[in-house]
């Protein structure tokens, strides 16, 4: 089948970020109207993000959009240095870069592993996708080759997931903007530009060298700044104690509102298997019922949730909703015990709860983040001569050590209202 001729009739939207974008075929509007993508309109990109930066308000619909604008845009700069690429291999490229976040949750990374668990959005992508292929009769069947990285053409798959996708371009730009921190503005449009194909994998042209290592810069700045913010942080930590409290009521015969969809992950332990069975009772399949779960399904059972009997629930809940946050501490090494213990002590005596209750509000953990990994595909630089050399060899304003280095970050977050003076 020639995709450019059973699919021609193009939409256009007007993005904030890239101005008037088109709908590259009437298939990927197919795929954007069906309810499972429009169920992105209802997931935030950044969680609770808007705690901190009120703008960070953009869905995952928004960024899966941009990607394809960005997808359509080095299509085209390939092809133009001389690089086949099919209108069937630009619709499937199109599509698994549309697809590619479909598998989030409500809040998307911050209750990734908490309403299902053990499963990584990207697991849930290809089990969406792999359903759409069954509704659209095998027209996925190579966007999900290049997904899975199975296809020939290797660079497609590197345009989708690599250290240099699409999805990466937009989410920082995008980001950037919804939040206001002009730290992670990249330039998209000249780093495509630079965009070439060398023995079947994606490398960028000599002259483009500085708009990498701008790109490198803004991610490292962006995680720090907005990704992995401390207030961020100890919202997405309240969140995550919530839901974990809920879960424990419901298994021990505790009625709580919810909505159905929501009560059904709350009640179960969801494995991968399960969304491949459409036999279980009152659903018509798990993968269509969390189809249906959104960030509203979450807020309504919160903002219900302040009222519970349970005054754990219901202060954990009230907390969220006035934003009366944790405190949280960020330190390289782990927290001394006698202070944890100090903590632990102090909120026991000023909340009145039991020892067990207390590890939902004192607790600690850790984050890390690297700018850039030498364990994954490299960014390569193609010089003139043909040389290919990695950027943080290429670069003589990056720092080698410094660029890959895994920066880990313990934090300690506790009720600012329990410390006793």
């Amino acid at each position: 089948m020639d995709i450019g001729q059973k699919y021609n009739k193009k939409k256009i939207i007007n993005d904030p970020v890239y101005g008037i974008i088109t709908i590259p075929s009437d298939f990927i509007y197919e795929l954007i109207e069906h309810p499972y993508f429009q169920r992105l309109n209802r997931i935030r990109q950044l969680g609770l993000t808007y705690l901190v930066y009120p703008g960070a308000v953009h869905s995952r619909f928004h960024h899966a959009l941009g990607a394809v604008y960005l997808m359509n845009e080095a299509i085209n700069i390939i092809r133009s240095k001389g690089h086949e690429i099919t209108a069937e291999e630009a619709n499937a490229v199109q599509t698994a870069i549309l697809l590619h976040d479909i598998g989030h949750g409500p809040f998307s990374h911050t209750l990734e592993n908490h309403i299902v668990e053990g499963i990584s959005h990207e697991l849930l992508s290809l089990v969406f996708m792999n359903k759409l292929n069954k509704i659209y009769k095998g027209e996925l069947n190579l966007a999900i080759k290049i997904f899975q990285d199975k296809y020939e053409k290797k660079f497609l798959h590197q345009l989708v997931s690599s250290q240099l996708d699409m999805d990466r371009l937009d989410y920082l730009r995008r980001d950037s903007y919804f939040t206001g921190v002009s730290e992670g503005i990249v330039g998209s449009d000249r780093i495509i530009k630079m965009l070439q194909v060398h023995n079947d994998s994606i490398v960028i042209e000599e002259k483009g060298i500085y708009s990498i290592e701008k790109f490198l810069i803004a991610r490292r700045l962006m995680y720090w700044q907005v990704y992995l913010h401390k207030t961020v942080l100890a919202a997405d930590q309240l969140l995550v104690k919530i839901l974990q409290r809920a879960k424990y009521l419901i298994r021990n015969g505790e009625k709580l509102f919810s909505s159905d969809t929501l009560m059904f992950f709350l009640k179960n332990d969801i494995q991968i298997e399960d969304f491949y069975n459409s036999d279980l009772k009152d659903v018509d399949s798990v993968l269509d019922t969390f189809a249906q779960l959104d960030d509203n399904d979450i807020l309504s059972a919160i903002k219900a949730w302040v009222k519970s009997k349970d005054k754990i629930l219901s202060d954990l809940s009230y907390r969220l909703i006035n934003r009366k946050l944790f405190s949280i501490r960020l330190q390289n090494g782990p927290f001394n015990v006698t202070e944890l213990d100090s903590i632990k002590n102090n909120t026991l005596i000023k909340l009145g709860i039991t020892e067990d209750e207390c590890k939902y509000y004192v607790f600690t953990d850790q984050i890390s983040n690297a700018a850039y990994s030498f364990e994954d595909e490299s960014i390569n630089i193609l010089s003139k001569s043909g040389k290919l050399t990695d950027i943080a060899e290429a670069s003589d304003m990056l720092n080698h050590a410094v660029l890959s280095k895994t920066v880990k970050k313990y934090f300690l977050c506790f009720p600012k209202d329990t410390i006793i003076s």
